[in-house]
């Protein structure tokens, strides 16, 4: 074996200019594939990250709101839900998973802005949270992208009134200038103001009855008055201190986002009633144990008898899913361009070097060497080449990778509303670099298959009068 070795070796070397560029074609298909694949690998684990901080890995809900609870958020509160967080927090399967464990109340409704001579109202989507757990959750960084956020001092778990709305909810209501917001003008002045009903003769007007007594506690701080119905269908009013206005990824979102404290959307959603929640969200220490926690909160809710579903960020995250798919789509369609490419170009350096020996393969043939050992002979040229040339290419890729996150680059991806670090992945993912070499040495031995036979089932005869 090891003299079969040295003769493939000194073979490639006879033809050094024609190695060297099949060779070269491998390194390429190599260092494309490492680094794509690196890039999309960070784009996964960002986009994961950024989910889980958002809406942690299971979300708890009660059976039917995946599917119809979103037009009615209060009609799908969890009864009791303190003892049911309780019971998961307390599991001795699921308890030492936890990272974070934590209430949220969804709701609908519509929010006015009527102070200082505005008259706008727009409808929201909102969520009551509980903000120093939402601050937890912004830490988790398992795979180190290095997306933590800091911790956001505008709301507060003493503060029950204050709130964040999106950028462009703060456009439309006015509160750019009261919120200091960059890049949000404000609203054109209008030509004819048209008369309005007085706001003590609608439903706005109780608003601001409602909400007067706390906004003289504010110091003129800029306030949202939120109209909604409670979980018996009758109105009801809040008054929301706006804190701070917190760009959405999607417009649709950002036009209408209010996050607010969990108590405060409670009283907006129940009233007086019993106080419940939309979902309880789960967010574990590590992704890879979500299979497991998944099927421990099944088995526990069926022995409680507690009538619960149980939904990964997955399936809250649709979006998240797509992107996997496509870029998972593209990375396998450049891999196969790749190996098409090294596919044709060891099968031409191959079929060249067979024509160029076809006297040395008939010699060899008369010295009683065996089809099979001139097949070997070709096959092992062949793997050399593309073992050389993807180990090129793979050191080539983690040089080229570490020069890019070294550069300190920065973008905006999809749905996201900050920029991120620009970073391709390589070191971090050994898999990556294993099968990339595996295959694309592979695809150069089966390249070298068919000169091989071909050389393999020359004639003696002819191959020794060959000219």
């Amino acid at each position: 074996m090891k003299l079969l070795i040295k003769t493939a070796a000194r073979n490639i070397l006879r033809n050094s200019r024609r190695s060297l560029m099949t060779g070269s074609a491998v390194a390429a298909g190599a260092m494309a594939m490492l680094l794509f694949g690196g890039f999309v690998a960070y784009i996964f684990a960002g986009l994961e990250t950024s989910n889980v901080q958002r809406i942690g890995h299971l979300s708890v809900f009660r059976a039917g709101y995946f599917l119809f609870g979103s037009g009615n958020p209060s009609a799908y509160g969890i009864d009791d839900y303190r003892r049911v967080m309780k019971l998961i927090s307390e599991d001795p399967v699921i308890g030492p998973l936890l990272n974070v464990e934590t209430p949220t109340q969804s709701l609908v409704g519509i929010a006015g802005n009527f102070s200082d001579g505005n008259e706008a109202s727009k409808t929201f989507l909102g969520v009551g949270l509980i903000p120093s757990e939402r601050d937890r959750m912004q830490q988790w960084d398992e795979h180190g992208t290095g997306q933590v956020r800091a911790p956001d001092h505008r709301l507060s778990d003493n503060d029950e009134a204050r709130g964040l709305v999106g950028v462009g909810l703060a456009r439309i209501l006015g509160l750019c200038h009261p919120l200091q917001v960059s890049d949000c003008p404000a609203a054109p002045e209008r030509g004819a103001k048209v008369e309005s009903p007085k706001p003590r003769d609608d439903l706005v007007g109780l608003a601001q009855l409602e909400a007067s007594s706390s906004v003289e506690k504010t110091d003129k701080a800029p306030h949202l008055d939120l109209l909604g119905a409670t979980a018996g269908g009758a109105p009801n009013v809040v008054s929301l201190v706006v804190a701070g206005a917190e760009p959405q990824g999607v417009r649709e979102l950002d036009d209408n986002y209010i996050a607010m404290h969990l108590a405060l959307a409670q009283q907006l959603v129940y009233g007086r009633g019993e106080h419940k929640v939309t979902a309880i969200v789960l967010q574990l220490k590590h992704t890879s144990d979500m299979p497991a926690v998944r099927a421990r909160l099944k088995q526990l809710f069926e022995q409680n008898h507690l009538d619960l579903e149980v939904r990964d960020f997955g399936e809250l995250a649709p979006f998240y899913v797509q992107v996997v798919a496509m870029f998972s789509t593209i990375f396998v369609f450049i891999s196969l361009v790749m190996g098409v490419i090294v596919l044709f170009a060891v099968v031409n350096t191959m079929t060249m070097n067979v024509m160029e020996r076809t006297n040395e393969i008939g010699t060899i043939r008369a010295m009683g060497v065996r089809r099979s050992g001139v097949r070997s002979q070709f096959i092992l040229e062949g793997a050399l080449i593309g073992a050389i040339g993807a180990t090129a290419g793979a050191l080539l890729g983690v040089a080229i990778a570490a020069l890019v996150n070294w550069a300190g680059l920065s973008w905006v991806p999809p749905g996201n509303s900050g920029a991120v670090p620009f970073r391709v992945d390589v070191l971090k993912h050994p898999l990556l670099m294993s099968i990339t070499w595996l295959v694309l040495t592979f695809v150069a031995i089966a390249a070298a298959l068919i000169p091989a036979n071909r050389a393999a089932r020359l004639s003696v005869v002819d191959a020794l009068r060959h000219v």
